[in-house]
């Protein structure tokens, strides 16, 4: 196994680092570990295509991995408020589990992220056919989206912080989508115990383009049971609504007096029971967020036993909770655990679903000349 370690230099980041190990009760002064990216061999796709993992880690310990296969974010460990480590996200320790049929652990999501009704868009006088690889309906980009496919990386240290910038250029006519569209996305540790992901694409035809990133939370530990006691706040006055398809029905709707209510704290599981139009059984929504320009506050996610507590922030219209519904037990991750109904939850950062069919959603279509720019933060701290 080839090892390749690039640090950043740290010194940089040493007030910040003080004032951040307060702030977040993450580590010590006395306790600094020194921020870098560390690139490992991570073995090779079914068609013998090398892929690489590149392991970042910021002056508090904190350590994420991110693999070439699908963009993907393959783990994310951060202390509790004893200072205990535990990787907090749903992922596998090898290549083999990415390979095999596994719901986007961490991926990169796109061309179009969520779903699409009955695989089809009108756009510019031409009907355009996608593959139906959820029920009747197109999800994620299709049989082999962005999760399934080989990015090209290279180190780009943002403000000395470590970071890894992914490429891929999706060609005109994959999956069914018009254009070629060239696509990035960085990976940012920063010294605030935060994950940063910056969106960037353009293209040489009009196409819809939503971007994002499925990772798998669980603040107790990955594989430590359910997330049903997490408490959990969204930044949103409205959803829209979906059908038994889970596609949005072109509504959007106040989330006052009903389960899908979180604009205050409460259990993911206190009525999850009661969530109409999402078998079997829980939140696979999206969220409108509050009229913003710029960064704001999406969700905040916090487990009361372990301290941990994660904010999102993104420049994105809305966010798709999803509370692992799907989830049955027949896959093992890393711990070695079945990851069971409710292990983790997700907190997509997204356009709507079904944009292409929903004039009044936020458009979803890149047009040539333009270029996409998103960016969602992911961050860490202990109570």
């Amino acid at each position: 196994m080839t090892r390749i370690r690039i640090h950043v230099p740290a010194c940089a980041l040493a007030l910040v680092a003080a004032v951040a190990v307060l702030a977040t009760g993450c580590g010590s002064a006395g306790n600094k570990e020194k921020a870098g990216v560390e690139k490992i061999d991570y073995g090779k796709t079914r068609e013998g295509v090398p892929i690489e993992q590149y392991i970042l880690r910021n002056a508090h310990g904190m350590v994420i991995k991110v693999i070439t296969y699908g963009a993907t974010l393959t783990d994310v460990r951060v202390p509790d408020r004893d200072g205990k480590m535990a990787s907090v996200v749903l992922g596998f320790d090898s290549l083999d589990g990415y390979l095999g049929t596994e719901p986007y652990f961490g991926a990169t999501v796109g061309r179009v992220a969520n779903r699409i009704a009955a695989g089809r868009f009108d756009l510019n006088g031409r009907t355009y056919t996608l593959a139906t690889n959820n029920g009747p309906n197109h999800l994620h980009g299709g049989l082999r989206g962005f999760d399934k496919v080989v990015w090209h990386a290279a180190l780009h240290p943002s403000g000395g912080e470590p970071s890894v910038t992914f490429e891929y250029l999706s060609r005109d006519g994959e999956e069914g989508y018009p254009g070629n569209l060239s696509v990035s996305v960085t990976y940012t540790l920063t010294s605030q115990n935060e994950i940063k992901l910056d969106y960037s694409a353009t293209t040489d035809k009009t196409t819809p383009l939503n971007l994002t990133n499925h990772a798998y939370f669980n603040l107790a530990g990955e594989g430590a049971g359910t997330i049903l006691d997490h408490e959990l706040t969204i930044a949103a006055d409205q959803f829209t609504p979906v059908d038994a398809g889970l596609i949005p029905t072109g509504q959007v709707v106040p989330v006052g007096g009903t389960p899908m209510d979180f604009t205050t704290p409460i259990r993911v599981g206190a009525r999850i029971t009661q969530v109409p139009g999402a078998a079997p059984g829980g939140y696979d929504h999206n969220y409108v967020l509050r009229p913003h320009t710029g960064l704001t506050f999406a969700a905040r996610l916090q487990d009361p036993a372990s301290g941990r507590e994660l904010d999102v922030f993104t420049t994105e219209p809305g966010v798709q909770f999803y509370s692992g519904n799907f989830l049955d037990g027949t896959i093992r991750g890393r711990s070695g655990i079945p990851y069971g109904q409710h292990a983790a939850l997700c907190l997509e950062t997204q356009h709507f679903p079904d944009g292409v069919h929903h004039a009044s959603f936020p458009s979803t279509i890149l047009e040539p000349g333009q270029r996409f720019a998103s960016r969602t933060i992911y961050r860490f701290s202990v109570r």
